[in-house]
């Protein structure tokens, strides 16, 4: 298995254009992983899926890591397999809030749904993608989730309004019962678990007796 995942990451590092910084390693001895600079990205995965001795058809999974402390503080995780070969291999680039990062829906149009999410969630823009769109929050929604930096109640909120019969968006009302907090975990608050009433009924029962 070393062998094979070294001359594929040897294979997969030539994919790459001449002259740009990029690197593999082979991490717990089984996950192949390729780093590139952001510009070598679309030539490297059209080389990863074209070239036969790699036959990456397939974009599994997009996602990406969050590093605050970071100038790039993004890296953009790419889980790409290959059916003719039966292995797997991970490529990441890394950018930051501003600079965009190049579509590979040309390649593989599943990309769409991952870039889409991952745009949603990090805010990572992606360049061409001419579908980025909100995915998992709400059209109201400002801020991306994983950056944690957006309000934890969010500004609007969506219900259905039987007298008008639509949905309709307004601002978050909160009660004021709702922000008194006991700070206790579910189980620490929880005195009395179900059930307990059957104990303390047999307790009494026996107590009763003669």
């Amino acid at each position: 298995m070393a062998d094979t995942l070294e001359d594929l990451g040897k294979a997969a590092l030539a994919a790459a254009p001449l002259g740009v910084n990029a690197d593999y390693a082979i991490l717990r001895g089984k996950e192949l992983v390729l780093t590139l600079k952001r510009e070598a990205l679309l030539p490297t995965m059209r080389a990863l899926r074209d070239d036969p001795r790699l036959a990456f058809e397939q974009c599994m999974d997009i996602t990406a890591v969050d590093y605050p402390s970071r100038p790039e503080r993004f890296d953009v995780v790419y889980n790409l397999l290959s059916l003719t070969h039966n292995h797997r291999i991970r490529v990441i680039v890394s950018t930051n809030e501003v600079l965009p990062v190049d579509s590979v829906a040309g390649l593989w149009p599943s990309a769409t749904w991952y870039e889409r999410e991952v745009w949603d969630m990090f805010g990572i823009v992606f360049a061409g993608q001419t579908d980025l769109r909100r995915l998992l929050t709400d059209y109201g929604f400002e801020g991306h989730p994983l950056r944690k930096d957006f309000p934890l109640t969010g500004h609007v909120e969506v219900r259905y309004d039987n007298a008008r019969g639509q949905v309709v968006y307004e601002p978050v009302k909160l009660v004021q019962d709702f922000r008194n907090f006991d700070f206790l975990s579910p189980w620490e608050a929880m005195t009395t678990l179900p059930g307990d009433e059957k104990v303390h009924l047999n307790r009494i029962e026996q107590g009763n007796k003669p």
